[in-house]
């Protein structure tokens, strides 16, 4: 197996763990701290979404991955000031609301950074010990 294809197969397993992740974190019925329960969930977000552009862009280093994850997490959440009637309906689902969220904020955005330097940390420190990963 190439290094690339090896780094793609990983990423892509650890965007699904985060993601579903996400999805207990969010749907099941955990009893968290409103506090843990709300960053908590962004930030699994976010790092699902690290993970999904390191799969797209699997040669890229990780403080390129970063940035580019940190511009889209903000896009997205700049997003939310944009009001269609699309746009709208689609956040009234349940997709919406886990892919785009409803509300603008930003302590979200802080919430997807910290996130992002936490993957990009983790991230770096993995392909330190396993440079052909």
């Amino acid at each position: 197996m190439t290094p690339t294809l090896h780094r793609r197969i990983s990423t892509l397993a650890l965007t699904l763990t985060a993601t579903l992740a996400g999805l207990i974190w969010r749907l099941a019925p955990l009893h968290l701290p409103w506090l843990l329960y709300k960053y908590g969930g962004s930030m699994l977000w976010a790092a699902a979404l690290y993970w999904l552009i390191a799969a797209i862009l699997p040669s890229h280093k990780p403080h390129e991955l970063a940035l580019l994850t940190a511009l889209a997490a903000a896009a997205v959440e700049f997003s939310r000031l944009v009001h269609t009637p699309a746009f709208d309906a689609f956040r009234l689902t349940l997709a919406g609301k886990l892919l785009l969220g409803r509300f603008f904020s930003l302590k979200n955005i802080a919430a997807y950074w910290l996130a992002i330097a936490i993957t990009t940390a983790l991230d770096h420190a993995t392909q330190r010990k396993n440079p052909t990963a």
